[in-house]
């Protein structure tokens, strides 16, 4: 087709002035999407994070190797911020177990009797552990007791499987009826299943993520983590061992030994408690790309701390043994099932293809280490839970031999304990604690602030600071600041009588970017320096949602557009929330290295700044942040840790943030959804949305609500900003707070926010 000349010349001319950089930037060339490639950027920077983690974790350790008990000593500090990190962290209830079980027809038979071995007795038992936590399971007492076990099965095993009372788990893998058969009187607790079965609040609302799941997600914004709540019922079971142990005469023998979910519980429990004298532990290793297994098994910072090698260094210089045999092959959510939003993850071996680095690591971090040497590494067959050399191994550190006959099967006696109830008594009993927990947390975060003095301005931001640095390094995960120039990079994307609109792209680490979309109002005098308003996106979205004069997105209204045109600089960043789960899993690969979305988001926001800053056109003391719904959770997580931030306001987020992630009775509740990146560690006992916006004063902070936001109920935002409200006029400075509720759904209003902007932004003069 023959193109007219001045035609043609006039298509040049408008493609060469859309691809105007922004001036003093290097042309932005790139066809990429930016949003994806932003978040892509981040998990390769994760990637060699983790890669380096068994390196830098030296620096959390001071281990004195002189002698077995200068060595315990020294790395108590570590033994006891690995119960932290796990959530063992409450005195358990007085050791008391009860033989429990249905009466019989036959009053010679004892009700909890339920199973008989070769020379041992199978019993129903439940143990108390704290508040209302109780432990179920069997108890096997031999005719003569040598030593104490606590046996822990897989979670997917219940006890009478795991002892031959059930079908389902072969002879030879029935590992605890093989310790007693030996002369070990062996404790085996039931723990939580990874089916859905009773998923949710059962009789009120079911739903399919699996109960290790739901329990996790509800925990962890607690502090707590399932595994946690699991090795507080086997050490009290220790306890009750211990306890109920003849007190004349030598100490017996006491260990703890596990398979797969049980091999876990094992591994860390025996790290935790020096009274255990033998740890072993059989599939299960401990996997750093925790962000492929079950969300269940994430624990926040632990691979930042401690990898394989370093726990097994909390159980020395005590007996461990370690089976390389088979391991647990789950993957959940199942294939093809609807999984309410269930976080991705599968359970197997260890990866060949990095076992002997692994094994490296290991051998180079355990030398010299007491007691090391005594050890036994057991390999077994493919097909194996417990082998034979494995398991004598145990019994030998133990002081038991097997019988020298071949052992019988177990017979069953009495009702014996229905499964499916004790299995619902165990999820509920973590699930009303999580919910006690929840309750609470009002108090105990009253008491975490207790050493803040809220006499004056001064004093609050003073004695505050432990708390900021707590909140930097613990909930939000500190990354180091940037570490290349900014080098922009930008791209002209807009154009209306008000204003020009600039794509625009800064380095911040290696890999990680800062981008956005940058609109200068049109007809700034020389030497007039004007304020600026970052503009926030939420879940999903991006900087054209905000700041395109063509899109008018139904919950940003160009908000962004809106305010450049009042005379406001505006710049509209990429947060990392979007790829649904691809930005997901980029977070569950950076907690274990404790980190978080948040750790890049402040310091993408901070090098855009600093670039803002540097423009003549910008005045730096007048810089705000406003964000609706994920862009109002960066308004109380971000602006708070940056002091260029004047003012934040949080849209169509705020609200009572602990029980919207935690309570099990509200619909409002992320446990029902696939939100599984909402919980942030031990958030519940330190920060609720009040807490976090304190962090802001003497800075002014604002709430902009609509009545019909399903984020949460008018009464939760209302209760929760009048302790933010509060708080800044008990210190003289209430003109600095404000909240604005309005006829309308999840969305910007942008009324009462607009005129706070100006107000405190002092524009237009």
């Amino acid at each position: 087709m023959r193109v007219p000349v001045a035609v043609l010349g006039l298509l040049v001319s408008s493609s060469l002035l859309s691809a105007q950089p922004f001036p003093g930037t290097a042309p932005l060339e790139t066809k990429a999407d930016l949003s994806a490639e932003l978040v892509s950027g981040i998990d390769r920077y994760l990637d060699r994070v983790l890669k380096a983690a068994p390196e830098r974790r030296g620096r959390h350790w001071k281990r004195d190797l002189s002698s077995p008990e200068a060595y315990v000593a020294s790395v108590a500090t570590n033994r006891h911020r690995l119960a932290g990190i796990l959530g063992v962290v409450e005195q358990r209830d007085p050791p008391r177990l009860r033989m429990t079980g249905p009466a019989t027809s036959d009053p010679s038979t004892h009700p909890a009797l339920v199973g008989t071995g070769t020379g041992f007795r199978v019993y129903a038992v439940d143990w108390d552990v704290l508040r209302g936590v109780k432990g179920e399971g069997l108890l096997l007492v031999p005719d003569m007791v040598r030593a104490d076990v606590v046996a822990v099965p897989d979670c997917d095993w219940t006890p009478e499987q795991a002892v031959g009372l059930a079908p389902g788990v072969a002879e030879a893998d029935q590992f605890p009826r093989r310790l007693a058969e030996a002369g070990c009187r062996v404790l085996v607790p039931a723990l939580v299943e990874r089916s859905d079965t009773f998923s949710g609040l059962p009789g009120v609302r079911k739903i399919r993520q699996s109960q290790r799941e739901v329990l996790w997600r509800a925990a962890y914004e607690m502090g707590r983590t399932i595994q946690g709540y699991e090795i507080q019922k086997v050490l009290a079971g220790v306890d009750w061992l211990r306890s109920s142990a003849p007190t004349n005469g030598p100490v017996r023998p006491l260990g703890v030994v596990g398979w797969g979910e049980g091999g876990l519980i094992a591994f860390q429990a025996g790290a935790l408690d020096t009274r255990i004298d033998l740890t072993g532990v059989s599939g299960f290793f401990q996997n750093p790309r925790l962000h492929d297994e079950p969300i269940y098994r994430n624990v926040w910072s632990i691979t930042d701390q401690f990898g394989g090698p370093e726990i097994a260094g909390l159980v020395a210089p005590r007996g461990f043994v370690y089976e390389v045999g088979r391991y647990p092959d789950a993957t959940y959510p199942p294939s093809g099932k609807n999984s309410d939003g269930a976080a991705p993850g599968r359970l197997g071996g260890p990866d060949p293809s990095d076992a002997e680095d692994r094994a490296r690591q290991a051998l180079g971090w355990l030398q010299g280490v007491p007691g090391v040497d005594a050890w036994k590494l057991a390999q077994a067959g493919s097909d194996t839970v417990w082998g034979d050399e494995a398991l004598g191994a145990v019994m030998d550190r133990l002081g038991v031999t097997p019988p020298s006959s071949p052992s019988s099967r177990i017979v069953a006696v009495g009702v014996g304990v229905e499964a499916a109830a004790r299995q619902l008594r165990q999820y509920q009993g973590i699930l009303e604690d999580t919910q006690w927990l929840m309750r609470e947390s009002e108090f105990t975060r009253q008491n975490f602030w207790k050493g803040v003095d809220r006499k004056s301005v001064d004093t609050f931001v003073q004695t505050r600071k432990g708390l900021r640095d707590y909140l930097q390094d613990e909930i939000v995960g500190f990354l180091p600041p940037a570490s290349l120039p900014a080098n922009p990079r930008s791209r002209k994307v807009s154009e209306t009588d008000a204003f020009t609109g600039y794509e625009v792209v800064l380095d911040v680490h290696p890999d990680v970017v800062a981008y956005g979309i940058l609109l200068v109002p049109k007809g700034i005098p020389a030497g007039e320096r004007r304020p600026v308003v970052v503009c926030q996106h939420g879940l999903e979205g991006r900087p054209s949602d905000v700041a395109d004069p063509k899109l008018d997105h139904p919950a940003y209204h160009t908000y962004g557009c809106r305010l450049a045109e009042r005379g406001f600089v505006v710049f509209a960043p990429q947060n990392a929330y979007i790829g649904e789960n691809r930005f997901r899993q980029v977070l569950r690969k950076a907690q274990p290295l404790k980190l978080t979305l948040w750790s890049f988001i402040q310091r993408q926001h901070e090098v855009i700044l600093d670039w803002l800053a540097s423009q003549d056109f910008v005045d730096p003391s007048r810089m705000a942040f406003y964000g609706l719904s994920y862009g109002g959770k960066t308004a109380v997580r971000i602006p708070p840790l940056i002091d260029r931030y004047c003012l934040s306001i949080c849209s169509a987020d705020y609200n009572e943030w602990i029980w919207k992630n935690v309570s099990v009775r509200h619909g409002y509740c992320y446990l029902y959804w696939g939100e599984y990146d909402m919980p942030e560690f031990n958030l519940g006992n330190t920060f609720n949305y009040a807490e976090l916006s304190w962090f802001m004063i003497p800075r002014p902070f604002m709430v902009e609500r609509g009545h019909d936001d399903g984020v949460a109920p008018d009464e939760w935002v209302g209760d929760e900003f009048a302790k933010t409200r509060r708080q800044y006029v008990k210190l003289g400075i209430g003109d600095r707070s404000e909240i604005e509720f309005f006829d309308g759904p999840h969305t910007i209003q942008g009324k009462g926010t607009f005129d706070f902007l100006q107000r405190h932004l002092k524009w237009p003069r």
